[in-house]
């Protein structure tokens, strides 16, 4: 009985690819140095002018452009000579990034500054021609800016909508199933997480920002990552039919016949730049964002005991996690799950004095039991309390033990949101089976009133659709809300996010990253 479809009898691949000129293309690739035309990108400052382009793409207000120009680009600490092979797993950037450096006695690793998403929908069915296309235009982006911070980091992926345009028999061959059920596909589409403003919670409401969830269909994600954001603008802008690329005049593809832009989201995580955000616009909580903190919340959340491996988030998993019925040689070995959220912060509700002391907000991100920090005298004052604290795992449990108010803080009964995930967030031997994408941004978009707010710019990559579902019903905790009477003040995070937008993505390997399966049809 076929692993993939359980109705099939025939074992083999419906089409061998491994004939096809796509597949030896990238291959060869995969098999080839890197050897960009240009060894650096020609230097360029975000200015102005790139600011007006990228408004015109549909990213940010050019208030925070601004801000972000003026704290100039980030200092990176000196890289080690990358391998001569770009990953089959797209994102995983582990070769090519700085090493992880130590902030407070705790160690920590900071990806590119900048990340775009970008959402697109196709306007007809992609063919041979089209894939073939996209490849070049891939391999083309990867030629003239290096695959480092300083150049251009890109990573695609493809909704459900995406698929639906195959013939289902061949979807239905090659996507994985889970290893726990094999009825399941590892691709399904996100659902409302069990604290999102939805009809399918009645009773959830959001002081601020009561905006139900989207669950968006789109076909295709593309991620761009970079320290320098007018690499990324230029990109964007370029398959957008700028026909520039890098100062050089290059003909762009045809693509705008093929797709459409949805969205573009702009998410950036340096040292101290959501600080300079809000001191820029004058927001009311601004003397209360940790100066030195990348994110608005005021905790680092990029320890390098946060995140798994890129293996342990592939399909295939490793020796630590193994959660679905791929087997090698399969069509996405080396493919994954990214989910995308788009999250309004309520900043004003978080940082509120006299209640939400930093003793109150640490213990909202992190755990009672125990404390990480009590923080300084003075609660509020420049974050009131440090910034780079360490993320434990203290076992599944222990979110448990935090409700029931067993060796907490006072006592109390709480929810931390690391504590809750980490019910299921991580292998048997405690490695996560994530890689969090994740960072601040400000903007206008799904904001009511049309007023740049904070955002949390969410997307992680892991082995299936159902392992996020499960994780992101464990952060809210509310089966343990509920069965230990915890105030609903003390549930975590949970009030202070609006999500407003989901969906999931398949991350295919390198080889076949553009338009998957199109070249077995």
């Amino acid at each position: 009985m076929d692993k993939h479809s359980p109705n099939q009898t025939n074992p083999e691949p419906i089409v061998s690819n491994r004939g096809c000129p796509v597949h030896r293309k990238v291959q060869a690739d995969l098999q080839s140095p890197i050897t960009p035309l240009l060894l650096e990108p020609t230097p360029r400052t975000f200015n102005r002018r790139s600011a007006l382009k990228l408004g015109a793409l549909g990213l940010a207000s050019l208030g925070t452009l601004g801000a972000i120009e003026a704290i100039g680009n980030p200092l990176r600490l000196v890289e080690a000579a990358p391998p001569p092979r770009l990953p089959n797993i797209q994102y995983d950037l582990d070769a090519f990034i700085a090493p992880a450096q130590t902030i407070e006695g705790v160690a920590f690793r900071f990806g590119p500054t900048h990340t775009i998403f970008a959402t697109a929908r196709l306007n007809r069915n992609p063919n041979r021609q089209d894939q073939q296309m996209l490849d070049r235009a891939l391999a083309t982006i990867e030629s003239t800016y290096p695959f480092s911070p300083k150049g251009v980091f890109s990573c695609i992926s493809y909704g459900l909508p995406y698929f639906r345009r195959l013939p289902q028999q061949l979807v239905s061959h090659h996507i994985p199933r889970l290893a726990s059920n094999p009825n399941r596909s590892v691709l399904e589409e996100a659902v409302p997480g069990p604290t999102d403003v939805s009809p399918r919670n009645p009773k959830i409401a959001k002081q601020r920002f009561n905006v139900p969830v989207v669950i968006e269909n789109n076909d295709i994600l593309i991620t761009l990552r970079s320290d320098l954001l007018a690499n990324l603008i230029d990109v964007l802008a370029w398959l957008s039919g700028s026909n520039k690329l890098n100062g050089r005049p290059l003909t762009s593809p045809p693509f705008t016949k093929l797709f459409t832009i949805t969205s573009t989201r702009l998410m950036f995580v340096q040292r101290g730049l959501p600080r300079e955000i809000a001191n820029k616009h004058t927001l009311p909580y601004a003397a209360q964002v940790h100066s030195q903190s990348p994110m608005w919340m005021g905790f680092a959340d990029q320890q390098v005991k946060g995140s798994g491996p890129a293996t342990i988030t592939t399909f295939q998993g490793n020796n630590s996690a193994h959660l679905t019925n791929i087997r090698r040689g399969d069509y996405f070995i080396d493919g994954s799950i990214q989910h995308l959220a788009h999250d309004i912060q309520d900043l004003i509700q978080f940082y509120e004095p006299p209640e939400e002391t930093y003793i109150e907000r640490v213990q909202y991100m992190f755990r009672s039991n125990p404390i990480p920090s009590v923080g300084n005298t003075d609660q509020f004052t420049n974050g009131g309390g440090p910034a780079y604290l360490d993320n434990l795992y203290q076992g599944r449990d222990d979110a448990l033990k935090n409700a029931r108010g067993i060796n907490t803080f006072e006592g109390e009964k709480r929810m931390g949101h690391l504590s809750a995930l980490q019910r299921s967030s991580r292998a048997a031997d405690g490695t996560p089976l994530h890689i969090r994408v994740d960072g601040p941004g400000f903007d206008k978009l799904d904001v009511p009133d049309g007023s740049d707010q904070p955002k949390l710019q969410f997307s992680i990559y892991l082995p299936t659709a159902e392992f996020f579902r499960v994780m992101r019903v464990n952060a809210a905790s509310l089966d343990l809300v509920e069965a230990n009477q915890v105030p609903e003040e003390d549930n975590g995070l949970e009030r202070f996010l609006t999500a407003t937008r989901r969906q999931n993505f398949l991350v295919p390997p390198r080889m076949h990253r553009a338009f998957p399966l199109v070249e077995l049809t």
